[in-house]
């Protein structure tokens, strides 16, 4: 029995979609169906037979003890999260239910129960690297976690180890760099880029839009998570990167080239507090343990991203690389 949680968001629900197709397994997925989560990502995937849905929040641990004593899971893909960074900053506590307490209740319930815990993190937990940084983020580099976002997902990790060295529970730990594809919440860069173009609105980028982030297409961001699990690795942590470093500004530019709009359409605003300058990840540990490397096609990717907001909010039209 595989338990997804948080399938109804934009990784989960891109990992439900992948696994359906790798694997016969009963597949339990929960979500408690936030702003930044949609049934109907997954509702043609549910069949309540192989594939069941549980509507509960993780920070609930009556609730989540009681889901593990229904279903036992063998191994948990555990996705559910608060992400936004700038929500974060707004209110921390919703990060603290989710991220900390949500993610203690699912390791205390699996104790004596799964085979393998596996917790998807984040680059951010290593805080930020100077733009012209040679030694890029590595399994080996120190937490410095700047943002309540990213210091509730730095304690989560904590959490994933400490219940392993003190309760024996298997685990494995992935920290990504930033995810775009279908099914994002259009909050974050990608998906707002689009939809304010589309709708001929302003893009404001914080402090110039400068910073650079390493991107990961979510489908290649799935493979490794589903490579890692085929090939039994565990109690170990891996970087998941997308060898893709780009600027926020020419991300934005990128969108609209292919949309067809101006560069007028980018404005700037005051940057946000404790913004972090550039992540890049070394993902040389995952490649050479299963073979894995993430795909070389970003403006490709970005228009079948792009492509899938037309189709789902908009009249679906052939855009050019």
């Amino acid at each position: 029995m595989i338990l997804v949680t948080g399938a109804a968001g934009f990784i989960g629900s891109n990992f439900l979609h992948y696994i359906h197709k790798k694997t016969d397994d009963e597949i339990v997925i929960v979500d408690n169906l936030t702003y930044a989560s949609d049934i109907k990502f997954i509702d043609k995937l549910i069949d309540n037979k192989r594939v069941k849905f549980i509507e509960i929040d993780i920070a609930d641990e009556q609730a989540v003890d009681e889901l593990f004593v229904s279903y036992k899971p063998n191994i948990v893909f555990h996705f559910a999260a608060e992400s936004h960074v700038d929500n974060s900053i707004r209110n921390y506590r919703p990060f603290i239910q989710a991220n900390i307490l949500g993610t203690i209740n699912l390791l205390n319930a699996s104790r004596d129960v799964v085979d393998k815990f596996h917790h998807i993190s984040t680059d951010e937990v290593f805080g930020s690297l100077e733009y012209d940084d040679p030694n890029i983020f590595t399994e080996e580099t120190l937490y410095n976690p700047r943002n309540p976002y990213s210091a509730s997902k730095a304690a989560s990790d904590y959490f994933v180890k400490a219940w392993h060295n003190t309760y024996g529970v298997p685990y494995l730990i992935t920290n990504c760099s930033n995810n775009y594809g279908p099914r994002q919440h259009p909050e974050k860069l990608i998906p707002l880029t689009i939809t304010n173009a589309i709708n001929d609105r302003m893009t404001y980028m914080h402090g110039g839009g400068d910073q650079i982030r390493d991107w990961l297409y979510v489908k290649d961001h799935c493979e490794a998570i589903w490579m890692l699990y085929e090939q039994g690795i565990m109690n170990d942590t891996f970087n998941i990167g997308g060898s893709c470093e780009k600027k926020n500004i020419d991300v934005v530019k990128d969108i609209l080239d292919i949309l067809g709009k101006s560069h007028d359409l980018i404005g700037v605003t005051a940057d946000r507090p404790g913004h972090d300058k550039r992540y890049a990840m070394d993902h040389s540990k995952l490649t050479n343990a299963i073979g894995w490397k993430p795909g070389d096609k970003w403006l490709e990717n970005i228009n079948s991203t792009i492509q899938w907001y037309l189709s789902r909010y908009y009249t679906t039209i052939n855009v050019p690389l």
